[in-house]
């Protein structure tokens, strides 16, 4: 079973208890803008989490984003997931706007019902395997992807149907059915929405049977497994959804423009094409890769391919390849080609912690967008507090959305800044002004492991000494710091870490393996 059952667990019924951010020594950097007033909000939004106080959620209980603007308006779209279950019964895909990425106004629920037609669609095919139908299913509402075509919003959604059943042998084993439908909107403002009905669903290819081993078997028997759905239009205006998780890959799967959907689904290479995999995409049925999103850019020429590694509520980290074609091959910053299987590099998230905080986990499932004005890239996704936060009662569940800016590499990789954006207006960044502290993360992959920072120093006769050695310059005109070999873009940033919050700077680049490096100055 998909790892985004796990989101279930935070429905407990949980005791909130008020904690401050974890503090550690202030430190105070010559601050690039005195007079900015960023966000103030806590990173622990347990004392407002409730219902009741969905008015001051700004980006409380994010999970799995979906970003597109309308009119002066940010729209984003989520799984339903709360800290507590706090929107249960209130409808599905919570909806929230914004006019500056920054402040946010949750607006509710984008559907009051389950769509009629996935009871229908599901006994149907339980039908065709002797199996009887389930009068009440148990759904869950995950990972949609709002896109605008022509005049018209599209919002592609998964729907879940999780009841297993076990009876006398393994053969009366079900697990979940998934479907991905659309419905569409000419205003997202009024919240009407008319839904089109099944786009596509987990379609068994008869590789795998249905024979299970127990309630922990999840051998992938689907050919796709049909959520987390990412809609693509290409310059040469053909219409892709790209979709899938952990059973057998990821699938890119050709759509009529006028309907926004396949225009048939009789056999099942009508499910679509194999375009990213983890391992032996022939054998491997449970592939630990999930949550793709593909965009196109102009500048460089290619499809980039997103993905989320590994489980959400802690491991959670973001690959990116790419490819000329939408189809792929997908092909890493090292040249090897996931849509064969390859490992995906560049890394470009990761579990984190600066020195003030208790860190950030399970960051991904991301959302890619472009500012239509300013033509910046950002990503967007959840993080969530690591496990055992003292004074947080189930910690993890705590789900922050969260925005960054993407500065895109001299040789057209996206690299994600550390910060989260708070529109600090930019300034002139000068050699000088690099001179100090900073704290630097060199990522390694690990799974479920914080990847801490330690200190690095930039010191006038531009030597490197700390956590590094070496020696550094810095390109102006380009805003790049090369520091021992490596090429760091330099923004000016917000310090959600420090104690009070205030400006600095930041950097993020990749090695030449694509792990990447993060870090701002504290001093």
């Amino acid at each position: 079973m998909k790892n985004k059952l796990l989101v279930a667990a935070i429905g407990v019924l949980l005791s909130i208890a008020g904690c401050k951010d974890k503090e550690e020594e202030v430190v105070e950097p010559a601050p690039v803008l005195s007079t900015f007033n960023g966000p103030t909000y806590s990173d622990n939004y347990t004392s407002i989490a409730a219902w009741a106080s969905r008015s001051q959620w700004n980006l409380a209980n994010v999970h799995d984003p979906t970003v597109a603007k309308s009119g002066e308006f940010y729209y984003m779209y989520q799984t339903d997931a709360s800290y507590g279950n706090a929107h249960a019964g209130q409808g599905h895909y919570p909806f929230r706007r914004s006019k500056d990425l920054v402040n946010w106004e949750f607006m509710g629920m984008a559907f009051k019902s389950p769509p009629a037609w996935i009871k229908d669609s599901l006994n149907s095919k339980r039908a065709r395997i002797n199996l009887p139908p389930i009068e009440n299913p148990t759904y869950g509402f995950w990972a949609p992807c709002i896109r605008k075509v022509g005049n018209t919003y599209r919002l592609y959604y998964s729907v879940v149907v999780d009841d297993p059943i076990f009876g006398a042998d393994r053969n009366s084993y079900w697990t979940e059915r998934a479907f991905i439908g659309l419905a569409e909107s000419e205003d997202l403002a009024s919240n009407v929405w008319v839904d089109k009905g099944m786009v596509v669903c987990s379609e068994p290819d008869g590789v795998v049977d249905y024979v299970r081993e127990g309630g922990n078997d999840w051998n992938g028997y689907y050919r796709f497994n049909a959520i987390d759905p990412s809609f693509i239009v290409t310059p040469a205006g053909e219409h892709w959804l790209i979709y899938g998780s952990w059973h057998s890959g990821i699938a890119a799967l050709k759509l009529n423009p006028a309907s926004g959907k396949p225009d048939k689904l009789e056999k099942i290479e009508d499910y679509g094409v194999r375009i990213a995999g983890r391992g032996n995409v022939n054998t491997n049925r449970w592939q630990a890769l999930e949550a793709p999103e593909v965009v196109y850019n102009e500048e460089t020429g290619y499809y980039y391919l997103f993905l989320a590694y590994d489980e959400l509520s802690v491991a959670y980290n973001t690959r990116v390849a790419r490819s000329r074609n939408i189809t792929g091959p997908y092909i890493g910053i090292d040249g090897g080609n996931v849509t064969a299987g390859a490992e995906c590099w560049p890394m470009i998230t990761h579990p984190y912690g600066f020195a003030t905080h208790t860190g950030w986990v399970g960051i991904s499932h991301c959302a890619i967008f472009q500012d239509p004005d300013t033509k910046k890239w950002f990503y967007s996704s959840q993080g969530r507090l690591p496990n055992n936060v003292p004074g947080i009662n189930a910690s993890n569940a705590v789900m922050m959305g969260q925005i960054r800016e993407i500065q895109w590499t001299e040789d057209g990789w996206p690299a994600v800044m550390p910060e989260r954006y708070a529109a600090v207006p930019e300034t002139a960044i000068t050699e000088e002004s690099l001179v100090g502290t900073w704290e630097h993360i060199a990522m390694q992959y690990q799974f479920q492991t914080i990847q801490k920072s330690a200190r690095v120093i930039l010191t006038s006769d531009n030597k490197v000494s700390g956590a590094v050695s070496g020696t550094w310059s810095y390109d102006a005109a380009k805003g790049v710091l090369s520091m021992s070999g490596n090429k760091l873009y330099v923004k000016t940033a917000w310090d959600w870490e420090a104690s009070p919050r205030r400006t600095t700077l930041s950097y993020s680049g990749f090695t030449a393996s694509g792990q990447p490096i993060w870090g701002k100055r504290v001093l």
